[in-house]
Protein backbone atom coordinates (compact mmCIF):
# COMPACT_ATOMS: atom_id res chain seq x y z
CA UNK A 1 0.00 0.00 0.00
CA UNK A 2 1.00 3.45 -1.13
CA UNK A 3 0.04 6.46 1.00
CA UNK A 4 1.00 9.80 1.78
CA UNK A 5 0.96 11.79 5.65
CA UNK A 6 0.12 14.95 6.04
CA UNK A 7 0.07 16.37 9.63
CA UNK A 8 -2.05 19.85 10.44
CA UNK A 9 -4.20 18.50 7.57
CA UNK A 10 -7.32 20.43 8.81
CA UNK A 11 -6.90 23.48 7.79
CA UNK A 12 -5.01 26.00 5.92
CA UNK A 13 -1.79 24.98 4.25
CA UNK A 14 -2.17 21.34 5.33
CA UNK A 15 -5.20 21.46 3.63
CA UNK A 16 -3.83 22.35 0.44
CA UNK A 17 -1.43 19.95 -0.04
CA UNK A 18 -4.17 17.37 0.57
CA UNK A 19 -6.32 18.57 -2.27
CA UNK A 20 -2.84 18.58 -4.76
CA UNK A 21 -1.57 15.40 -3.27
CA UNK A 22 -4.85 13.48 -3.80
CA UNK A 23 -5.66 15.18 -7.28
CA UNK A 24 -1.54 14.68 -8.71
CA UNK A 25 -0.19 11.18 -7.32
CA UNK A 26 -1.42 8.03 -7.37
CA UNK A 27 -1.53 6.52 -4.31
CA UNK A 28 -3.97 4.12 -1.93
CA UNK A 29 -4.57 6.97 1.08
CA UNK A 30 -4.04 9.60 2.64
CA UNK A 31 -3.42 9.52 5.94
CA UNK A 32 -4.48 13.18 7.60
CA UNK A 33 -3.26 14.01 10.72
CA UNK A 34 -4.86 16.80 12.95
CA UNK A 35 -6.94 17.27 16.08
CA UNK A 36 -10.30 18.10 14.68
CA UNK A 37 -12.04 14.68 13.64
CA UNK A 38 -14.97 16.27 11.93
CA UNK A 39 -12.96 18.15 9.68
CA UNK A 40 -11.06 15.52 8.84
CA UNK A 41 -14.41 13.57 8.26
CA UNK A 42 -15.36 16.26 5.69
CA UNK A 43 -12.31 16.29 4.13
CA UNK A 44 -13.04 12.25 2.99
CA UNK A 45 -16.49 13.87 1.43
CA UNK A 46 -14.96 16.84 -0.27
CA UNK A 47 -11.77 15.91 -1.44
CA UNK A 48 -11.35 11.97 -1.96
CA UNK A 49 -12.53 8.50 -0.24
CA UNK A 50 -8.36 7.58 -0.58
CA UNK A 51 -8.55 10.46 2.31
CA UNK A 52 -8.08 8.51 5.88
CA UNK A 53 -8.44 10.23 8.86
CA UNK A 54 -6.07 10.12 12.24
CA UNK A 55 -7.66 12.38 14.73
CA UNK A 56 -4.64 13.29 16.93
CA UNK A 57 -3.35 15.61 18.85
CA UNK A 58 0.29 15.76 18.26
CA UNK A 59 1.33 17.43 21.36
CA UNK A 60 0.20 14.62 23.52
CA UNK A 61 3.58 12.57 23.10
CA UNK A 62 1.38 9.31 22.92
CA UNK A 63 -0.13 10.04 19.76
CA UNK A 64 3.99 9.61 17.82
CA UNK A 65 3.52 6.20 19.47
CA UNK A 66 0.19 5.62 17.67
CA UNK A 67 1.54 6.53 14.82
CA UNK A 68 4.35 4.05 14.66
CA UNK A 69 1.67 1.73 15.97
CA UNK A 70 -0.08 2.08 13.02
CA UNK A 71 2.39 2.50 10.64
CA UNK A 72 4.07 -0.75 12.26
CA UNK A 73 0.58 -2.54 11.59
CA UNK A 74 -0.21 -1.15 7.99
CA UNK A 75 3.25 -1.71 6.77
CA UNK A 76 2.44 0.99 4.03
CA UNK A 77 4.78 2.65 1.83
CA UNK A 78 5.42 6.51 2.48
CA UNK A 79 5.32 7.65 -0.79
CA UNK A 80 5.17 11.42 0.51
CA UNK A 81 5.41 12.58 4.15
CA UNK A 82 4.31 16.36 4.61
CA UNK A 83 5.02 17.89 7.88
CA UNK A 84 2.70 20.70 7.90
CA UNK A 85 1.81 20.83 11.49
CA UNK A 86 2.83 24.16 13.74
CA UNK A 87 1.41 27.66 14.71
CA UNK A 88 2.89 30.59 15.60
CA UNK A 89 2.42 33.75 17.94
CA UNK A 90 3.32 37.19 17.40
CA UNK A 91 5.14 39.05 20.53
CA UNK A 92 8.14 39.62 22.90
CA UNK A 93 9.18 37.55 25.56
CA UNK A 94 6.99 39.37 27.50
CA UNK A 95 3.73 38.15 25.04
CA UNK A 96 4.26 34.56 25.73
CA UNK A 97 2.39 32.14 28.04
CA UNK A 98 4.92 29.71 29.08
CA UNK A 99 1.92 27.12 27.17
CA UNK A 100 2.71 28.76 24.60
CA UNK A 101 6.43 28.55 24.74
CA UNK A 102 7.04 25.18 25.25
CA UNK A 103 3.84 24.12 22.70
CA UNK A 104 5.49 26.21 19.77
CA UNK A 105 8.76 24.31 20.50
CA UNK A 106 7.30 21.46 20.71
CA UNK A 107 4.90 21.17 17.65
CA UNK A 108 7.23 22.92 15.01
CA UNK A 109 10.18 21.37 16.02
CA UNK A 110 9.89 18.39 18.22
CA UNK A 111 6.84 16.66 16.79
CA UNK A 112 8.23 17.08 13.07
CA UNK A 113 12.00 15.08 14.04
CA UNK A 114 9.43 12.91 15.42
CA UNK A 115 6.86 11.99 13.28
CA UNK A 116 10.01 12.28 9.80
CA UNK A 117 12.11 9.36 12.08
CA UNK A 118 8.85 7.19 12.60
CA UNK A 119 8.27 7.20 9.07
CA UNK A 120 11.75 7.12 7.59
CA UNK A 121 11.54 3.14 7.95
CA UNK A 122 8.66 3.40 5.40
CA UNK A 123 10.47 4.82 3.22
CA UNK A 124 12.44 4.20 -0.22
CA UNK A 125 14.20 5.64 -3.55
CA UNK A 126 12.08 8.89 -4.85
CA UNK A 127 9.84 8.90 -1.92
CA UNK A 128 9.46 12.43 -0.37
CA UNK A 129 9.27 14.44 2.76
CA UNK A 130 8.34 18.22 2.46
CA UNK A 131 8.77 20.43 5.55
CA UNK A 132 6.80 23.05 6.00
CA UNK A 133 9.49 25.97 6.89
CA UNK A 134 9.23 29.80 6.41
CA UNK A 135 11.25 32.69 5.04
CA UNK A 136 10.88 34.01 8.58
CA UNK A 137 13.75 31.70 9.03
CA UNK A 138 16.50 34.03 6.53
CA UNK A 139 17.20 36.35 9.06
CA UNK A 140 16.17 37.04 12.92
CA UNK A 141 12.60 38.54 13.62
CA UNK A 142 12.20 40.46 16.84
CA UNK A 143 8.65 40.95 17.85
CA UNK A 144 8.49 37.45 16.16
CA UNK A 145 11.56 35.85 17.94
CA UNK A 146 10.58 32.69 18.98
CA UNK A 147 8.48 31.23 15.90
CA UNK A 148 11.20 32.62 13.15
CA UNK A 149 13.61 30.73 15.33
CA UNK A 150 12.30 27.42 15.52
CA UNK A 151 11.73 28.00 11.64
CA UNK A 152 15.52 28.62 11.22
CA UNK A 153 15.66 24.66 13.01
CA UNK A 154 13.29 23.38 10.42
CA UNK A 155 15.00 24.58 7.47
CA UNK A 156 18.51 23.64 9.02
CA UNK A 157 16.95 20.50 9.78
CA UNK A 158 15.54 19.69 6.22
CA UNK A 159 18.68 20.76 4.55
CA UNK A 160 20.96 18.79 5.92
CA UNK A 161 18.50 15.21 6.33
CA UNK A 162 18.10 16.05 3.07
CA UNK A 163 22.16 15.18 2.59
CA UNK A 164 21.50 12.55 4.75
CA UNK A 165 19.36 10.32 2.74
CA UNK A 166 21.11 11.29 -0.62
CA UNK A 167 22.30 7.31 -0.41
CA UNK A 168 18.41 6.43 -0.04
CA UNK A 169 17.33 8.33 -2.59
CA UNK A 170 15.23 9.98 -0.49
CA UNK A 171 14.55 14.10 -0.76
CA UNK A 172 13.85 16.67 1.56
CA UNK A 173 12.09 20.25 0.61
CA UNK A 174 11.58 22.95 3.12
CA UNK A 175 9.41 24.89 1.86
CA UNK A 176 9.52 28.58 3.18
CA UNK A 177 6.91 30.90 2.07
CA UNK A 178 6.13 34.71 3.10
CA UNK A 179 2.59 35.91 3.73
CA UNK A 180 0.05 33.01 3.02
CA UNK A 181 -3.77 33.47 3.13
CA UNK A 182 -4.41 31.43 6.00
CA UNK A 183 -5.90 30.71 9.40
CA UNK A 184 -1.98 31.31 11.03
CA UNK A 185 -2.51 35.06 11.74
CA UNK A 186 -5.94 34.56 13.92
CA UNK A 187 -3.87 32.53 15.89
CA UNK A 188 -0.57 34.62 15.57
CA UNK A 189 -2.30 37.47 16.65
CA UNK A 190 -4.04 36.28 19.55
CA UNK A 191 -1.80 37.22 22.11
CA UNK A 192 -1.56 39.91 24.85
CA UNK A 193 -0.34 42.45 21.98
CA UNK A 194 -1.79 41.72 19.09
CA UNK A 195 -0.68 45.13 17.18
CA UNK A 196 2.80 43.51 17.22
CA UNK A 197 2.90 43.17 13.99
CA UNK A 198 0.34 44.53 10.95
CA UNK A 199 2.22 45.13 7.93
CA UNK A 200 1.20 41.29 6.25
CA UNK A 201 1.94 42.06 2.17
CA UNK A 202 3.08 40.93 -0.72
CA UNK A 203 0.15 37.61 0.46
CA UNK A 204 0.57 34.73 -1.17
CA UNK A 205 -2.55 32.31 -1.91
CA UNK A 206 -1.69 28.80 -0.40
CA UNK A 207 -2.32 27.00 -3.83
CA UNK A 208 0.42 28.81 -5.26
CA UNK A 209 2.92 27.62 -2.33
CA UNK A 210 1.88 24.43 -2.78
CA UNK A 211 1.94 23.61 -6.02
CA UNK A 212 5.62 24.83 -6.40
CA UNK A 213 6.48 23.48 -3.85
CA UNK A 214 5.35 20.07 -4.75
CA UNK A 215 7.31 20.46 -8.19
CA UNK A 216 10.27 21.45 -6.30
CA UNK A 217 9.93 18.05 -4.31
CA UNK A 218 9.69 16.22 -7.15
CA UNK A 219 12.58 17.71 -8.38
CA UNK A 220 14.54 16.92 -5.59
CA UNK A 221 15.18 20.60 -4.61
CA UNK A 222 16.09 21.14 -0.82
CA UNK A 223 13.96 24.49 -0.57
CA UNK A 224 10.82 25.72 -2.17
CA UNK A 225 10.32 29.93 -2.52
CA UNK A 226 7.93 31.59 -4.27
CA UNK A 227 7.41 34.84 -5.02
CA UNK A 228 9.97 37.61 -6.45
CA UNK A 229 9.74 39.25 -2.86
CA UNK A 230 10.63 36.33 -0.95
CA UNK A 231 13.17 35.50 -3.10
CA UNK A 232 14.79 38.95 -2.24
CA UNK A 233 14.53 38.58 1.06
CA UNK A 234 16.58 35.33 1.05
CA UNK A 235 19.32 37.02 -0.81
CA UNK A 236 19.55 39.88 1.19
CA UNK A 237 19.64 38.20 3.96
CA UNK A 238 22.70 36.74 3.20
CA UNK A 239 24.31 39.69 1.80
CA UNK A 240 23.41 42.52 4.08
CA UNK A 241 23.94 42.65 7.70
CA UNK A 242 21.09 41.18 10.35
CA UNK A 243 21.60 44.17 11.95
CA UNK A 244 20.39 46.14 9.47
CA UNK A 245 17.69 43.97 8.24
CA UNK A 246 16.51 43.62 12.10
CA UNK A 247 16.44 47.52 12.17
CA UNK A 248 14.26 47.26 8.53
CA UNK A 249 11.87 45.02 9.93
CA UNK A 250 11.34 46.78 13.12
CA UNK A 251 10.06 49.60 10.69
CA UNK A 252 7.68 48.11 8.47
CA UNK A 253 6.33 45.25 10.69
Amino acid sequence: MKIAIITGASSGMGKEFVKQIASSEVLDEIWVIARREDRLNEMRQEISPKVRPVALDLLKKDSIHAIKQLLEEEKPEVKILVNSAGFGKYGTYRDLSDDEIDNMVDLNCKTLIHMTYACLPYMKEKDRIIMLGSSSAFQPLPEFNLYASTKVFVVHFSRALNIELKNRGISVTSVCPGYVRTEFFDVAKDTKNPDTCKNFKPMYEPEDVIKKALKDSVKGKDMSVLGLHVKLLRLTSKLLPHSFIMKSWMKVK
